[in-house]
């Protein structure tokens, strides 16, 4: 990643993708800003920028079943979302939009 435009991009996706994530491990509040953050600033490091494996780990770990394509589908969604972060809200406002989606994305919901 050379621009900085792709480079926040990056990292509201993976903070929409953590939240969706969060979600399905049973995480709320304080803990699930606390993953989605780590997801998204895992975009900085070159050595962990793997957030399709750092969340397939996870999921299975806590036995959460979602395939690799239901996880590569919400991460398509997301990177979409995130390149136009008023699409969803209006207003660009992160958090919302990161728990709006999840909400959305969430097969029970």
């Amino acid at each position: 990643m050379t621009d900085v435009d792709e480079l926040k991009r990056m990292i509201r996706r993976n903070t929409f993708l953590g939240m969706w994530a969060a979600e399905k491990l049973g995480l709320g509040g304080a803990d699930a800003e606390a993953y989605a953050n780590k997801l998204a600033v895992s975009t900085l490091d070159p050595d962990d920028r793997d957030v399709f494996n750092k969340i397939r780990k996870d999921f299975d770990a806590a036995g959460v079943a979602e395939s690799d394509d239901q996880i590569l589908q919400v991460m398509n969604e997301l990177t979409l979302q995130a390149a136009d972060p008023n699409r969803a809200t209006g207003r660009g406002a992160t958090d919302a939009a990161a728990v709006m989606l999840a909400r959305k994305l969430s097969p029970r919901g």
